[in-house]
C-alpha cells in the first residue's frame, strides 16, 4: 500500500458540521459537530453522524454532546476529541502532521481563537493557521474580491451568522451575530410547545425547518406532520404544522440578520455601498438555505440578493482554496493570519 503524504487540511470548523478540505481532493469529510462518550470512562464512543443519531436516545452512562456553541469551542476536551478522530479519518496513512486553515467567526475574542489553535495542535495539526469565515465563504463562492470594487457575504452557519464586506483581499467592515441556525431550530421546538403543547428534540426541529420553514411568504403553504410528545400527558402525539405559522415564529431570528445587514451597510464607506448595490448580496451557509432569505433581504435593503452555488460549502472550499497561500501566512490570531494579502486568486 502506498504512502499518503496529506499535507495540508482546510477545517470548516461549524456548529453544527465539521468540514475538512484536502488539498487536490476537495471536500473529504462532512460530519456533524457531535461527539457521543461514555461519563464512567471519558471513551469516545463515536463521533460525527453516528453520534448525532444518539442526541436525546442515550443511556445514563452514555452523553452525546455538541462541544461547539455559537461558532466557538464551549468543551475543549470534547472538541480536541472530535477534531482527533476527523484528522485520523482522513489522514490515517500519512507518515507527517498536517498543516491546518481552520475558519472561526470574523467576531471571535483573542482567547477564542488560542482555544482553537490549541484544539486544532493537541488533536494532531502540525501548524494551525486561521481564517475568518466570511473571507473564506467569499473565496469558496468564487467572488472577484481582488480588485477595489466592494463585495458584501453573508454567511448563515448553524451558531453565527457572520456579515462582511470585502475589497482588495481584506475585510472593509464585518460583523458577527449570535443569530443563525439554531435559533431557527429553537423557535420551531417554541412554537410546537406554545401552539400544540407538544415536546419536540432539536433534530426533529431542524428536519421540520429544512421541510417547510421560511422567512418570505411562499407561493403555495407547506404542511407536515410532526410526532414529539404531548407536554401534558408524556404520551405520544402529533400535530399538522404549515409553513405559514411557523413564518411567525422565524419573524425575529430573521429581522435581527436584516438589521443587521443594514447596519453593516450603515457602517460602510459610500463608495463600497455603491458597489455592492451593483455587485449584489451573496449569501452562503446552510442557514440561507432557509426559504426566502434572498427574497427577504432584496426586499429590505433594495439592493439584489443571491444565493451561491453549494452555499453550505463555501467555508470549507474558501479554506481549500486558501491552502495555495498556507505558506506566505503566519500561525497565531486571526489578525496576523489575513495580514498577508493574496496576490492572486
Amino acid at each position: 500500500m502506498a504512502i499518503k503524504l496529506i499535507r495540508d487540511i482546510g477545517i470548516d470548523l461549524g456548529t453544527a458540521n465539521v468540514l475538512c478540505y484536502v488539498e487536490g481532493k476537495g471536500i473529504v469529510l462532512r460530519e456533524p459537530s457531535v461527539v457521543a462518550v461514555d461519563k464512567n470512562t471519558g471513551k469516545v464512543l463515536q463521533v460525527g453522524a453516528a453520534a448525532r443519531n444518539m442526541l436525546g436516545r442515550t443511556p445514563g452512562n452514555i452523553v452525546a454532546v455538541r462541544p461547539l456553541r455559537e461558532g466557538v469551542i464551549s468543551d475543549y476536551e470534547m472538541t480536541e476529541k472530535m477534531l482527533e478522530q476527523f484528522l485520523r479519518k482522513i489522514n490515517r496513512f500519512s507518515l507527517i502532521k498536517p498543516r491546518v486553515i481552520v475558519s472561526v467567526p470574523s467576531g471571535v475574542t483573542e482567547v477564542e481563537e488560542r482555544a482553537v489553535i490549541q484544539s486544532a495542535m493537541e488533536a494532531g495539526a502540525r501548524r494551525v493557521y486561521l481564517i475568518e469565515e466570511p473571507f473564506a465563504a467569499a473565496l469558496g463562492a468564487k467572488l472577484s474580491i481582488g480588485g477595489p470594487d466592494g463585495n458584501m457575504v453573508v454567511d448563515i452557519g448553524g451558531g453565527t451568522t457572520d456579515i462582511a464586506v470585502l475589497s482588495l483581499n481584506g475585510i472593509a467592515t464585518s460583523s458577527s451575530i449570535k443569530i443563525a441556525g439554531d435559533t431557527f431550530d429553537e423557535a420551531v421546538v417554541s412554537h410546537m410547545r406554545k401552539h400544540h403543547g407538544m415536546l419536540i428534540g432539536l433534530n426533529t426541529a431542524e428536519e421540520v425547518k429544512i421541510t417547510i420553514g421560511c422567512v418570505y411568504e411562499r407561493p403555495e403553504e407547506a404542511v407536515m406532520t410532526v410526532k414529539g410528545r404531548d407536554a401534558k400527558t408524556g404520551l405520544p402525539n402529533e400535530a399538522v404544522v404549515s409553513s405559514t405559522e411557523l413564518m411567525s415564529s422565524f419573524k425575529r431570528p430573521a429581522r435581527q440578520i436584516v438589521d443587521e445587514i443594514l447596519s453593516v451597510l450603515e457602517h460602510s464607506s459610500p463608495e463600497l455601498v455603491a458597489d455592492i448595490s451593483k455587485n449584489g448580496i451573496v449569501l452562503t451557509g446552510g442557514g440561507s438555505l432557509l426559504y426566502g432569505f434572498d427574497k427577504l433581504i432584496t426586499e429590505r435593503t433594495d439592493i439584489p440578493c443571491s444565493i451561491a452555488d453549494d452555499a453550505d460549502s463555501c467555508v470549507a472550499n474558501g479554506c481549500g482554496k486558501a491552502l495555495h497561500w498556507i505558506s506566505s501566512m503566519q500561525e497565531g490570531t486571526i489578525n496576523l493570519a489575513r495580514k498577508k494579502l493574496m496576490k492572486e486568486q
